[in-house]
């Protein structure tokens, strides 16, 4: 089995870059050693023009089945002659997606150490895969890879073209073509897919697939319209992980949602297949104005109501108030002398690249459920390019906030900017225990917004929230009442400041709680009551 990639040349760079992107030097043959067989990579042409790698897979049967013990297409026990004689030497299948991962690596996961600048740069690609196993047919096909930004080339194999009448088979011969994607997202995409096609693994699916398949599927996998059928076929149709799988999925959808109001950046920094018109949205969200389904239309002319309503000059432009909530955050920490600090819910990382520039802050975590945001985070901290020094300070974890974690536990101080109003309220007393009652930090500062400023935008209609993926939006007595709540249950102390412009009818567009733990230990017994429940469920949570 084999399938080749092809790269055009442009202006930008000539095609033997692909060449440096899945580093395989074009002028030599190479094999791997494969579980299953020998892979091989050579390069049939290699011009600044085009430059074509193709990945032969020699399959050994007698292999398979040793490994196999059984398991998947070629391996029944139920017939001894099909464990020798099958596809699998011939077709792309769950073979050659693991031969992708194993030899191309590297290319997959975006890193190229001698050309940095190229992984992120889409280049003209053809993919061809002359023999593919299509459960579904041809147009299966096309509804898995044209979402992707693919146009897709499927022919159907007949089963013998010597006979026409009999039909096509279940192959088909496959031919991709794109200008608008890079080398890692190709390689990504084959590597989910082909399984989902062969629909059949030739070894046994573990929990652990779940993590290959999220890592595989990260920036597209979540919004693709077929999902549901990607993650039934890639986890073998076991209910218990697809359920897994599709639960972190609705969760990274959720928090791609409110990374579309992400504080100074774009949106298509975020996620790629976010439309230009929430780009828009999102970049005038950072000017203070609110975001919403009726508004993105008027986003520009938004930025200066915005500037009128919280008394800047016409002519002077205002400080975005999400730089004015960073500043808020990072006073309030420097007045409680934190040193060891975790940014909770820290989207792509500015909060703690602003953190990392004082020398002050010894360690800095970042959390957050979003494996994409995580990355873009890193690539904005360069944390690859980082000096051992710095790179020692600078943690980024993925995890939820509303289960407990051993590894947040011992910190001077915790950030929720916010994140509060992105869950359900009835998931809200879980993150109030795994912060505040099992994490614990001497100081724990949250932002929110104010539900009463949003008056001051008239492009806001009466009745709705800033942003789609708000699930609530408190007013000041509110938030003090959720506040002066959660401080008497597990043990602190909390006053409030204002973030923003203080309009003395409303108040600011931003409310801050700084909560400080209480030096006596009553609260911590109390919160170890009110978390035990939550601890139960996370044990349940575990064994499932």
């Amino acid at each position: 089995m084999f399938l080749t990639i092809t790269a055009t040349g442009t202006p930008a760079g000539p095609a033997t870059d692909l060449g440096f992107l899945l580093h395989k030097h074009p002028g030599k043959a190479q094999p791997f050693s494969t579980s299953y067989g020998t892979a091989h990579v050579v390069y049939p042409e290699a011009t600044e023009e085009r430059c074509t790698a193709a990945l032969l897979l020699e399959v050994d049967p007698v292999a398979l089945v040793r490994r196999g013990r059984g398991k998947g297409r070629g391996g029944a026990p139920d017939s001894a002659l099909a464990q020798y004689v099958n596809d699998r030497p011939y077709a792309a299948s769950s073979l050659l997606a693991v031969a992708l991962g194993s030899v191309f690596s590297t290319a997959m996961k975006g890193q190229c150490k001698a050309r940095p600048e190229l992984p992120g740069r889409p280049l003209p690609l053809r993919v061809e895969i002359p023999s593919l196993p299509a459960r579904g047919g041809p147009e299966l096909v096309t509804r898995l890879f044209e979402p992707l930004g693919w146009t897709a080339g499927v022919r159907p194999v007949p089963l013998d073209a010597t006979f026409p009448e009999w039909g096509d088979s279940r192959y088909v011969s496959l031919v991709l073509e794109s200008d608008r994607l890079t080398v890692a997202e190709t390689l990504r995409h084959l590597y989910v897919l082909l399984p989902v096609l062969d629909g059949a693994k030739h070894y046994w699916v573990s929990p652990d697939e779940v993590d290959k398949l999220l890592r595989a599927g990260e920036g597209w996998l979540s919004g693709h319209p077929e999902q549901r059928l990607i993650t039934d076929r890639y986890l073998a149709r076991r209910w218990s992980l697809t359920r897994r799988a599709d639960e972190r999925l609705e969760t990274e959808r959720q928090e791609l949602l409110r990374l579309a109001q992400a504080d100074d950046t774009e949106v298509e920094e975020i996620d790629n297949a976010v439309p230009a018109e929430a780009a828009l949205a999102d970049a005038a969200a950072d000017a203070g104005v609110p975001v919403h389904a009726d508004a993105v239309g008027a986003a520009v002319e938004d930025t200066t109501v915005e500037a009128t309503a919280a008394g800047a000059g016409a002519e002077e432009r205002p400080v975005p108030l999400a730089r004015q909530r960073r500043e808020a955050v990072l006073a309030a920490l420097r007045e409680r002398r934190a040193a060891r600090v975790l940014d909770l819910g820290c989207g792509e990382g500015h909060l703690v690249r602003e953190l990392l520039k004082d020398t002050r802050y010894s360690e800095v975590v970042g959390v957050d459920v979003s494996v994409r945001a995580l990355a873009v985070a890193s690539r904005r901290l360069r944390l690859e390019r980082m000096g051992e020094r710095q790179a020692s300070r600078v943690r980024l974890l993925q995890g939820s906030l509303v289960y407990t974690d051993s590894r947040l536990k011992g910190y001077d101080a915790a950030v929720l900017s916010e994140v509060i109003e992105h869950l359900d309220l009835p998931r809200l007393p879980a993150l109030e225990y795994a912060v505040f009652g099992s994490a614990r930090p001497r100081t724990v500062v949250v932002t929110t917004p104010n539900a009463e400023y949003n008056v001051r935008w008239e492009s806001l209609p009466a009745g709705h929230v800033r942003h789609g993926d708000h699930r609530f939006e408190w007013s000041r007595e509110e938030f003090r009442a959720w506040a002066d709540s959660v401080a008497a249950r597990f043990g602190y102390d909390v006053e409030y400041r204002p973030v923003g412009p203080d309009d003395p009818e409303v108040g600011p567009p931003t409310q801050l709680a700084l909560f400080t733990l209480c030096a006596d230990t009553g609260g911590e017994k109390h919160a170890g009551r009110a978390g035990s429940r939550h601890e139960s469920e996370d044990r349940k949570e575990a064994a499932a």
